[in-house]
């Protein structure tokens, strides 16, 4: 009988648009850590696929490899700490919370990217009113989020990252985040692995991608390919983002200043400049995904 495969070890819980693939990233250059590279999604949208469908996920783990897994959407959803403390209760929980203004309206552009929201922003970001994106807004509400995990698990079992840390020393935070899950040093240093989502890279225009999606698997192979990228490369776009109004960031931070307040209290940090009129330390090299 074959061996089940392993359970991860820690999980890379969120905040969408907080950084967290950067970190899987930076982890990622470890070999003495596994970590699947797309995110499984299973305590919040995939919970009904079961145990053996999430193990899966781990089975090219190697003997003495710490196992990981990064889902962002965790750490918003209610029914994530209570599934995952029933199934992990030993993990190690990483969350990296981003400025709750930027990273709604940082969930904002990627979504218009995507073509999935209009430009009318304030429809999307407006706290008077329920928006059709409610994620937008709900999942920054970092402190009611982190209480529900503090529920089931120990505050020594979870490490908060702020997005602003990893702008300012990004090798820093990477050992942090090694010396809390126990990870040896490592005898050289790891050079920092570019994140590979891009806010502001090219990108083909909507209605050509909309008009290609059916092509869109076969055109795999040819991606690495000069010709492809030069084709490619004439035909893509920067996009241009529709602005954050200044009285719509006020109202932002209006909406977020119990909940930041109540997070100030429960991590021991500062973060006043997160509802500054103004934002500041605030990092736009889009290594926030």
């Amino acid at each position: 009988m074959s061996k089940a495969a392993p359970l991860p070890d820690f999980v890379i819980i969120g905040a969408a648009k907080g950084a967290t693939t950067w970190l899987r990233n930076q982890l990622l250059a470890r070999p003495d850590i596994f970590l699947p590279k797309p995110e499984p999604h299973y305590f919040s949208r995939e919970y009904e696929r079961g145990e053996a469908w999430y193990r899966q996920w781990f089975a090219g783990a190697s003997p003495g490899q710490l196992v990981g897994e990064k889902s962002a959407d965790y750490l918003a959803d209610p029914q994530v700490p209570q599934r995952m403390h029933r199934l992990l209760p030993d993990a190690r929980l990483v969350v990296q919370l981003r400025n709750p203004v930027e990273r709604a309206y940082s969930d904002y552009c990627m979504f218009y990217r995507r073509g999935s929201v209009s430009s009318d922003i304030r429809r999307y970001l407006d706290t008077s009113r329920p928006g059709p994106e409610p994620r937008f807004l709900a999942d920054g509400a970092y402190h009611q989020h982190l209480a529900r995990f503090l529920e089931f698990y120990s505050g020594s079992r979870l490490k908060v990252v702020l997005y602003e840390d990893i702008a300012d020393r990004p090798e820093a935070v990477v050992r942090e985040v090694e010396q809390f899950l126990d990870l040896a040093e490592p005898a050289s240093p790891v050079p920092l692995v570019d994140s590979a989502n891009v806010k502001d890279a090219p990108l083909l225009p909507l209605t050509l991608r909309r008009a290609l999606a059916p092509a869109k698997r076969w055109a795999v192979p040819f991606r690495s390919q000069s010709w492809f990228k030069a084709i490619r490369g004439t035909l893509a776009r920067e996009i241009e983002y529709p602005a954050l109004p200044g009285d719509l960031r006020l109202a932002l931070c209006e909406h977020y200043a119990q909940d930041v307040a109540s997070l100030e209290r429960l991590i021991g940090r500062d973060l006043g400049h997160w509802l500054a009129a103004e934002p500041k330390g605030e990092s736009h090299d889009v290594r926030a995904a």
